[in-house]
């Protein structure tokens, strides 16, 4: 089962409330100074890792925010100075923060000091289905309030306070003006504080020559799944998340065994990469190398590796619009797709990313697969479909998107201190 759910995830909120008052309070009276806080719920990764440089180098004095000892790992083996998110110490450099950045939400830095900062909120990913205020799911109730009138109540009061944390956010930054609308909805934002910069987080995918980035990629793959030959294709299955249900597409047994074939005629490797806070139970009935796992344990953040990605196996990830940037071809796979849009919805329709061919079963998908990997003019197809995906979603190419949002981070304070001195 999934380790996490929105419910589950409001339920801690709102136990945590007189927190976030004392915190509020705190942060009334302490004067903020000039660092700037980072933290990822990836670790040590994504957009934020891709800001942290260009703030170092330009002199600001930086912290990133840690909660696990293998963010302490990875943030030592870079030079990354860190501090415990959920101690004291975590809470007050937060709360002396100037700009606080974040990937995924105030708990990647300590949540309860965030009041008053310069919110730069990157986000994790070109949203496919609806997020945010948007979604339904995000003020979900506690389970254990049931469906009657104190559970209504309860999700109105997550809304509100969800709406109320999202207007903090300064920055956020878009891949283009489709996606700005979406952000803009889902997190209840004016223009002003959703520039079209690109996403810091996909420039490795855009830097250098093609040839580098994926020779770079699969070393990177091959160090974090076991090595394979340097002909050996690789497929990528990333399923989204459900909010605490399993992915419906777990093979069957026979399943496996069509796909596997699949694998081994054409000399490939399936790696499965669940969501972090999903699960699913992906071992095939007899183990094979041809079968690996590529799990968040295993790889914090995938999105330098996709170049060295051949084929994408996903039904609503936003892994579609980073892997377009290569472009890899996609192999779509909903067997839930109607239920899915009923209970989360889309931004547009799911035929307008996913086309008229998505598999609805492993077995349509397998036969799909073959033909990508062995026929050419397919795997052509498909790629020029996911080309022209990146040219809708994907105003800027360039891997400049961090510089772009760190000059609109520098602007937006700019901004802060004429208005403070006008007072």
């Amino acid at each position: 089962m999934a380790s996490f759910s929105f419910g589950a995830g409001n339920a801690a909120k709102l136990a945590t409330l007189p927190l976030y008052a004392i915190g509020r309070l705190i942060t009334l009276v302490v004067p903020r100074g000039d660092e700037w806080v980072f933290g990822s719920a990836a670790g040590i990764g994504d957009g934020a890792l891709a800001l942290w440089p260009l703030a170092v180098a330009d002199g600001r004095r930086c912290v990133w925010l840690i909660g696990s000892a293998r963010e302490a790992a990875d943030a030592a083996a870079r030079g990354i100075p860190t501090v415990p998110r959920r101690s004291l110490r975590g809470f007050w450099r937060t709360a002396r923060a100037a700009v606080v950045v974040v990937t995924h939400g105030f708990g990647d830095v300590n949540r309860f000091a965030v009041s008053g900062a310069f919110v730069v909120q990157l986000w994790h990913g070109i949203p496919l289905k609806r997020i945010g205020l948007d979604s339904p799911v995000t003020s979900r109730a506690p389970a254990f309030l049931g469906v009657g009138a104190v559970a209504r109540a309860a999700s109105r009061l997550v809304r509100m306070l969800y709406r109320g944390a999202a207007h903090r956010i300064r920055v956020l930054p878009a891949a283009s003006d489709l996606v700005r609308g979406r952000l803009e909805s889902a997190f209840a934002l004016p223009d002003d504080r959703v520039p079209v910069t690109g996403e810091p987080r996909v420039d490795v995918l855009s830097r250098g020559r093609p040839a580098d980035r994926r020779s770079i990629a699969r070393a990177g793959i091959a160090q974090a799944a076991g090595s394979f030959d340097a002909g050996t294709r690789v497929v990528l299955y990333a399923p989204t998340w459900r909010d605490g249900e399993p992915d419906p597409a777990i093979p069957d047994a026979a399943e496996w065994d069509a796909l596997v074939g699949v694998l081994r005629r054409h000399d490939a490797v399936l790696l499965v990469r669940s969501h972090p806070l999903g699960s699913g139970a992906y071992a095939p009935p007899v183990p094979t190398e041809r079968v690996r796992m590529l799990g968040s344990d295993a790889v914090a953040d995938v999105t330098p590796l996709l170049s060295g990605v051949d084929v994408l196996v996903t039904d609503y990830s936003s892994l579609v619009f980073d892997t377009a940037l290569v472009p890899v071809p996609v192999v779509f796979l909903a067997p839930d797709v109607a239920r899915y849009t009923r209970t989360r919805g889309f931004y547009g329709t799911y035929r307008e990313v996913a086309g008229d061919d998505a598999a609805a079963t492993w077995t349509e998908a397998a036969a799909q697969l073959e033909r990508t990997l062995g026929d050419e003019a397919e795997a052509s197809r498909r790629r020029a479909r996911a080309q022209e995906l990146s040219e809708r979603v994907h105003a800027h190419r360039d891997g400049g998107n961090a510089a772009r949002v760190y000059r609109a981070i520098l602007a937006g304070l700019r901004t802060d201190a004429t208005r403070r001195g006008r007072r």
